[in-house]
């Protein structure tokens, strides 16, 4: 029997990562509640979605002679979490390939990439498809049993709650805590992303380092910003639980891989670095949200970070 299990795992052409796992867990519960407040179509995207990464990723492997990576489903969940609810499948289908591809594959599979997969493929398919990506929303489903009762929201607005708030409009704290607002399917409910990342810093999958230390560069930021009266920049609670940054800072910027990952010193410029651009990126670009070409930029980074971080260290020892 044990030579069997072993042989089975051996044929296996999926490797196992229980810390990617982990990551799965706590990104189910969004799923559900992204299907109940934008409808069934959501379901497809993601089936699709995680279709096209797995055989993206598939190729690549055959080719590396290595097994296909638990992580590119944890890619593929976010991916699809990022999307409008109403985003065009062929326009998911081309983000996914270029993320896993472009972002993952090319560097030579798992543990070698430099950014982050899913924001690689939510960045191109951000700046090619504008149109699609940020002028047409959703609101959620409403009713008890809201999306689950429905293949896709009817209602249509022209604005998310950050554009509402950029542009001197008013959004219930409520209603953004809970995420009956419009938004990419998986970033709207504050409160199901917080009890994720609670999940995830108890099972030690996420540093708690990288997620504090971005929400103190975000809001410190957004704090002297709004007190300074910059305009379009909303109150920091409001711009806090607006759009993906929470989602971003707990799933996104907490990557093993793509973030900073040998020093806690490291990690805490990291996430800081993060959440200050993020706010600079809001407040003074044309582009509504940051998140996505923060953790980029952060990306880009964080290898350089943990070396000069370390080499320090070093040179400390030695002048001891």
């Amino acid at each position: 029997m044990a030579s069997q299990q072993k042989q089975k795992k051996k044929n296996s052409i999926i490797m196992k990562q229980p810390i990617m796992a982990r990551m799965l867990y706590a990104l189910t519960p969004i799923v559900v509640v992204s299907i109940y407040y934008f409808g069934w179509r959501t379901l497809l995207v993601f089936a699709v979605v995680n279709i096209t990464g797995f055989l993206a990723e598939y190729l690549f492997a055959r080719v590396y002679k290595q097994k296909v990576s638990m992580a590119v489903f944890v890619t593929n969940f976010l991916f699809a979490l990022s999307l409008p609810p109403t985003i065009p499948i062929w326009i998911a289908v081309v983000g996914i390939i270029f993320g896993v591809v472009f972002g993952k594959m090319v560097f030579g599979g798992f543990g070698r990439n430099v950014f982050n997969p899913a924001l690689t493929g939510r960045a191109f398919i951000y700046v090619s498809f504008v149109v699609p990506m940020t002028s047409t929303w959703r609101n959620p489903i409403e009713g008890l049993f809201g999306g689950f009762a429905k293949f896709v929201p009817d209602a249509v607005t022209q604005a998310t709650p950050l554009r509402l708030l950029a542009g001197g409009g008013d959004v219930s704290v409520l209603n953004l805590f809970i995420g009956n607002v419009a938004g990419s399917v998986g970033e709207t409910s504050a409160i199901i992303i917080i009890i994720a990342a609670i999940y995830l810093l108890w099972k030690k999958t996420a540093s708690y380092r990288i997620m504090l230390s971005g929400l103190a560069g975000f809001l410190l930021f957004q704090t002297l910003f709004w007190l300074m009266g910059v305009k379009g920049v909303p109150e920091p609670i409001h711009a806090l639980l607006a759009g993906s940054f929470l989602f971003g800072i707990v799933f996104m910027a907490t990557d093993p891989i793509s973030a900073s990952q040998t020093t806690d010193t490291g990690r805490w410029i990291y996430g800081a670095l993060i959440g200050v651009l993020t706010s600079l990126i809001r407040t003074f670009s044309v582009w509504p949200e940051g998140i996505t070409f923060a953790i980029l930029f952060a990306n880009m980074f964080a290898p350089l970070l943990d070396y000069i971080i370390k080499n320090s260290g070093k040179k400390k020892v030695k002048a001891s």
